[in-house]
């Protein structure tokens, strides 16, 4: 892999269901990046996703953790990180969106936008990065693609432009008529690639004929003007129709996405923006992941290249501490298989083993500048137990496992004043699932939760909360950084709260994004 090949990096966002994981598989497959896709539903055939490698996902059939996956197509190197796509997910999704230039959204022609989509979504758009959309299922009875644009504008408030456009759908699928080259993909059973000029087309009958020239001149008449600037800005997404499944329309998408989608990006730091031709080599952790090796108690940091040239055995420095260190351990990841990389260039995502140095949120940079890169956004959690481990006698491996599981970011730790209780707040359900399972397997440590019944959590920014200002429906505890924090447990307790108390500010961490 050449280090002057282009980069292109992405993740793709999508509700449950929605085919993120077939998708993946069919793109690794165009660039040679796995030899077969085993498909995701067969769990009772042992053969799991490529993606897919904690125990707990393969008895799921879901990913949990955030990958990264490498191809490359019409000389191009794309990198894709993996996104956890169910409900209750974690901020590790959210943060791996701060590492990718471009992000493709998977949306279900047969239920449309879902409540998953939209939370990602709003990630994507607070960074402005440009989103292409790849509706899927086109082979079953879904909605009308005209009904599918007019929600991704409505919904997401964002313009669309279709770059093909389905000829029938469900039993009555045809093909996709391709908009910039005015080409038919034939759809057909044996999923053979068959693609003729629309004027030398033979496959359709006169009404279908008629319905896509009507169609089209519709589009032509209201659609939106195609812009790349649009595009770049995040202010327009380009949308393809496919059925991930039967690898129909992939192709057409993959060679489209590799002239959309953005390159390397230049990166604010310290104020400044950072350009990924900068000679300084610069990266960012945005993800810590312990214990991806059960042979071996280990750590990975996942490091984004943002400028210069990485190589390895390279001493740099890490901004927070200004403390010097050799990178001497550094992966790719192909799922669980891992490479040693010797070199990566601005777009490239590297593991680097960590003996306990690297922080979710870390800069690294060559020479002495101290700049760093902006500090990732906390997330609102949604979920709060309290936790104790079972056995007493256990509270070292119980520290220590939380420390690490903390510092991975797969829950948030809040103590309360006085007790220092350990309260963790979660995105959703499953994390505390993954928390226990985690607990219990990699530290040996049985833990019991009792879950509260709040559901929200407010920084306190400005202003001083005493004991008398809280009850059981407002509890103050401390975050990690030990800044004051408010459990509410609903809407209504906040409201009646900030009512209340006027003078206290309250933010809800997303500012951070914004």
């Amino acid at each position: 892999m050449s280090n002057s090949t282009p980069r292109r990096t992405f993740a793709i966002i999508s509700h449950p269901d929605a085919g993120k994981t077939t998708l993946t598989e069919k793109l690794l497959l165009l660039g040679g990046g796995i030899r077969s896709a085993g498909t995701v539903k067969g769990k009772k055939s042992g053969k799991f996703a490529t993606s897919d490698w904690m125990e707990i996902e393969k008895q799921r059939g879901i990913s949990v953790t955030s990958s990264v996956m490498q191809l490359i197509y019409n000389d191009i190197q794309i990198n894709i990180l993996d996104t956890p796509g169910h409900q209750d997910f974690s901020e590790d999704t959210y943060r791996t969106l701060t590492a990718v230039d471009t992000a493709v959204m998977v949306i279900d022609s047969v239920k449309g936008i879902e409540a998953q989509t939209l939370k990602l979504f709003k990630v994507c758009r607070m960074r402005g990065i440009p989103i292409l959309t790849f509706i899927n299922k086109l082979d079953r009875e879904g909605k009308e693609p005209l009904d599918l644009l007019s929600e991704i504008e409505e919904v997401l408030e964002m313009e669309t432009y279709p770059m093909n456009w389905p000829i029938g759908m469900g039993k009555t699928l045809r093909g996709i008529y391709s908009i910039p080259d005015e080409r038919i993909e034939v759809y057909n059973e044996s999923h053979e690639r068959e693609i003729v000029p629309y004027s030398e087309q033979t496959v359709l009958q006169n009404y279908e004929v008629e319905k896509l020239e009507e169609d089209i001149m519709l589009l032509e008449e209201a659609g939106n003007e195609f812009t790349m600037e649009k595009v770049q800005n995040g202010q327009l997404t380009p949308v393809f129709f496919g059925s991930a499944l039967s690898s129909f329309g992939v192709q057409s998408f993959l060679d489209q996405f590799v002239k959309l989608a953005a390159e390397p990006q230049p990166r604010k730091a310290s104020g400044d923006l950072i350009q990924p031709d900068n000679s300084t080599f610069s990266g960012f952790v945005f993800k810590i992941q312990a214990n991806m090796n059960p042979n071996h108690r280990d750590r990975i940091a996942f490091l984004r290249v943002c400028s210069g040239r990485f190589d390895r055995g390279m001493e740099v420095m890490l901004s927070r501490t200004g403390k010097k260190m050799k990178l001497n351990q550094s992966h790719s990841f192909f799922a669980s298989d891992r490479e040693t990389v010797d070199s990566a260039m601005p777009g490239d995502i590297i593991g680097l083993y960590d003996s306990g140095n690297f922080q979710v949120g870390d800069t690294i940079v060559t020479g002495n500048e101290r700049f760093v890169y902006e500090e990732m956004p906390q997330f609102p959690p949604e979920k709060f137990a309290k936790i104790t481990a079972k056995n007493a006698l256990k509270h070292k491996q119980y520290h220590k496992g939380m420390e690490q599981l903390v510092q991975e970011g797969t829950i948030q730790l809040y103590k309360t004043p006085y007790f220092e209780d350990y309260i963790i707040g979660a995105v959703g359900e499953l994390q505390f699932q993954v928390f226990e399972y985690r607990m219990k397997n990699e530290y040996n440590v049985d833990i019991e939760f009792q879950h509260l019944t709040h559901e929200l959590a407010r920084w306190v920014t400005e202003g001083d909360v005493t004991d008398k200002m809280t009850d059981s429906r407002k509890m103050l505890v401390n975050d990690q950084q030990g800044r004051p924090v408010i459990l509410f447990e609903n809407e209504f307790a906040l409201r009646y709260f900030q009512d209340k108390f006027p003078d206290l500010k309250l933010s809800t961490g997303w500012e951070l994004l914004e």
